[in-house]
């Protein structure tokens, strides 16, 4: 049995909204999110949430974000967008509090199956809890939930749970060190 692309179909796959609420997304996310060279972050956090994204306070969004589905978003409390991070969220992304996701960084929900012959389509949430950190260029592959504190260092690739307060690294990232967070009147911090 070989590949067979020609036999490839989505129709099963749940977009979460009509083809017009989709279009209007894809004319808004092309003029304030990949044009608009400012951060204007609260009028993008308006924009995702008319759109149904999920939204908390103090939620900053740099310049060329890509988000595919808002509806299918949940960001908490004060967390960052780097600049050219890419949320292809085909399945739902939930983003905890203070959680900082660097340049470039890309969580993918979407798969295919390599053993199908029509390469079907495989998708899983991604949840990033609170005050992880997605290193720049980092992936984030379907399925994988981010512990609380854990960090994911500039390039590496998370195909796997990572459990909190862990530093991660490598393709595939593999733990390197517990994090420790130093209290803000420690002199040594």
């Amino acid at each position: 049995m070989k590949v067979d692309l020609s036999r490839y179909s989505a129709a099963k796959f749940d977009r979460g909204a009509s083809g017009w609420r989709e279009g209007l997304w894809l004319v808004a996310n092309l003029l304030l999110f990949q044009a608009c060279p400012m951060k204007l972050s609260g009028l993008k956090c308006f924009v995702l949430r008319r759109f149904g994204a999920k939204i908390g306070r103090n939620v900053s969004i740099k310049p060329g974000v890509k988000i595919t589905f808002p509806w299918k978003l949940a960001l908490g409390d004060d967390v960052w967008l780097g600049e050219e991070c890419w949320l292809l969220n085909l399945e739902k992304i939930t983003i905890e509090n203070n959680v900082c996701i660097s340049q470039r960084a890309f969580l993918c929900t979407g798969n295919h199956n390599y053993k199908s012959p029509q390469f079907d389509l495989i998708t899983r949430p991604i949840h990033l809890e609170e005050g992880a950190w997605i290193g720049a260029d980092a992936f984030v592959a379907p399925g994988v939930k981010v512990g609380s504190h854990a960090v994911l260092t500039a390039g590496s690739v998370a195909t796997d749970d990572l459990p909190p307060f862990g530093i991660y690294q490598g393709n595939p990232a593999i733990f390197v060190k517990h994090r420790v967070i130093s209290s803000p009147t420690d002199p040594n911090s």
